[in-house]
């Protein structure tokens, strides 16, 4: 099946490394045609992002997969839903008396749900643990669920986390959302505004944001502790090299919220999307952008980020403003 070359993303250029919510509705326009509407995209990597998917499932309990929850049923519903929908030649969904059965043209596999969205079978040889992780494996995007609770309270209660961005799930589990995100220099302001951030998640929307980040190889999974038989130095990837051609990758994430005001629940969807830094080096824009961001970027930030041992090597291989 021929799919299309990744959607572009860069969240860059206004030159300044900020940390802000910046919500925009789902479906603004970023150059993406119908993609830019979708909470799900489809393109030729979706072999390596299911790769990487399946990987992560062979790894101990939690580290990359929390999907017991019993909430989570409505947002597998609305995935079961959703897919077809933004995707007929991807996706068909029928019924079967009391069951509907999901066709997954990418993966070859027939998923059979009953009616309260629990899977009864999966045609393939992986073994799912529920609705929740077969569809999951279906997306190239990661998936975490928020649950808002009575007054400010709110907590993560379940993720499907395959490509973190050099943060571990398993510690993030059953935390609010200002947990989550106190290891981020400069977030103090929006984590006191978190309840209103999860409400609004939960109340309204969808949303689109995004968030960037570097890195020294395409390695889609940079949880911080590597898998079995991997060592330490293994897993940290290259260092930077300036006399290689693409000595860096941007990597740029796309996160759509969808909230299920009826239960409570947001669904906080992650893609990743990489893009070398010989193509941003050419780009006069881009370079500029990512050369003022980077300059800008306070000790501790560039820390955060893990870019500070190589910040100005990168400065210079940009090269002049």
């Amino acid at each position: 099946m021929n799919l299309p070359p990744p959607a572009h993303y860069f969240p860059l250029r206004g030159g300044r490394y900020t940390i802000a919510p910046a919500l925009r509705p789902l479906g603004t326009s970023f150059g993406n045609g119908a993609a830019d509407e979708c909470v799900f995209q489809f393109d030729r990597t979706f072999p390596e992002y299911r790769a990487n998917k399946l990987a992560c499932r062979e790894a101990p309990p939690r580290k990359h997969l929390d999907v017991s929850d019993p909430l989570l049923r409505h947002v597998a519903g609305f995935l079961l839903e959703r897919l077809p929908r933004e995707h007929r030649d991807l996706f068909t969904l029928a019924a079967d008396g009391d069951r509907r059965v999901l066709e997954c043209r990418l993966t070859g596999e027939r998923l059979t749900f009953d009616a309260e969205t629990r899977l009864l079978q999966s045609s393939g040889a992986v073994r799912y643990e529920n609705a929740f992780d077969a569809l999951a494996c279906q997306v190239q995007e990661d998936l975490a669920v928020m649950r808002e609770g009575p007054g400010s309270e709110n907590a993560l209660i379940g993720y499907h986390i395959c490509a973190p961005t050099h943060w571990a799930p398993e510690e993030k589990a059953g935390c609010d959302f200002a947990a989550i995100h106190v290891p981020v220099p400069g977030i103090e302001p929006i984590n006191r505004a978190a309840s209103g951030m999860v409400a609004a998640m939960v109340h309204r929307g969808p949303f689109v944001r995004f968030g960037w980040g570097l890195d020294t190889d395409r390695r889609l999974n940079r949880h911080p502790r590597p898998p079995a038989g991997v060592t330490e130095a293994e897993w940290a990837g290259p260092p930077f090299d300036a006399t290689r051609p693409s000595p860096f990758v941007l990597r740029v994430e796309r996160q759509v919220m969808w909230g299920f005001p009826e239960v409570s629940l947001a669904l906080f969807s992650i893609r990743v999307y990489l893009t070398e830094g010989a193509e941003i080096r050419a780009n006069p824009e881009y370079r500029a952008a990512l050369r003022s961001a980077v300059d800008g970027m306070s000790p501790e930030s560039r820390r955060y980020k893990g870019i500070a041992p190589y910040a100005e090597a990168l400065l210079q291989w940009l090269g002049d403003p």
